[in-house]
């Protein structure tokens, strides 16, 4: 089940954190209630680093990263990148890219295995992520947006995507990344659904406004519910449907 909470008294708790299958990244000069809470459920599996990426606190919207590597704007100051370096296991990959569009996590958005990166992004960035993440690399929109990284969470087990897209883009991207996709909102209907929310394989983190509704759909497309019961199966279809009208 997805876990709700905030961070400061923000419900946007993607743009402070980035999770992947081998660590969690988060905002340092947070509250002790925000850390205790991804402690308690990552900490005996992944490391949780502390980090700030160019001065800033919004780690999750300035880097992109899977298990395999993490990468963050050319703005990351040298004791920020030894921080992280020195934090990370061994074997994840931190590279620092000369990008235009250097908020990173707003324009890529990836799993262990694909990427969607925003449409203009220089090529020489999308050779630094096929070869830092180990990913295959798509350009591609969402919903009409470019901003692949804000309008969509990725896991190797689903995706949530922004709520305006079609189903035959769903239907291209799920083809696309190989995993089931969904459309959904977070904390109570915000379409950014990567700023109100970061998962893995195993957990998800959702902004505390995120709706039961909300929760169910987070739960289902990322395969979090027990013994692995969705509620797009035909027994909750019509408890879903009702919480959704």
């Amino acid at each position: 089940m997805a876990t709700r909470l905030q961070f400061e008294n923000n419900n946007e708790i993607g743009c402070f954190a980035k999770l992947t299958n081998k660590y969690a990244l988060v905002s340092s000069g947070g509250s002790e209630n925000f850390y205790s809470v991804f402690e308690s459920e990552l900490g005996s599996h992944i490391p949780v680093v502390h980090a700030s990426i160019a001065g800033t606190k919004i780690v999750g919207r300035m880097s992109a990263g899977n298990k395999n590597g993490l990468i963050v704007p050319m703005s990351t100051t040298d004791g920020e990148l030894m921080a992280i370096r020195n934090m990370l296991p061994d074997s994840v990959r931190v590279q620092r890219v000369e990008e235009r569009l250097s908020a990173l996590g707003n324009t890529i958005a990836c799993n262990d295995y694909v990427a969607l990166i925003h449409p203009e992004m220089d090529k020489n960035t999308e050779e630094i992520i096929q070869d830092v993440l180990g990913v295959e690399v798509f350009r591609t929109t969402i919903a009409g947006n470019a901003l692949v990284g804000s309008y969509s969470c990725l896991t190797n087990r689903g995706g949530l995507v922004h709520p305006m897209c079609s189903v035959a883009e769903i239907d291209e991207l799920s083809t696309l990344l190989q995993i089931p996709m969904c459309a959904g909102t977070v904390n109570r209907g915000s379409d950014v659904v990567a700023s109100g929310l970061v998962a893995n394989d195993w957990s998800a983190f959702c902004g505390l406004d995120t709706t039961a509704a909300e929760l169910s759909v987070i739960d289902a497309i990322f395969k979090l519910t027990e013994a692995g019961k969705s509620v797009f199966s035909a027994e909750y279809k019509g408890t879903l449907i009702d919480s959704l009208t």
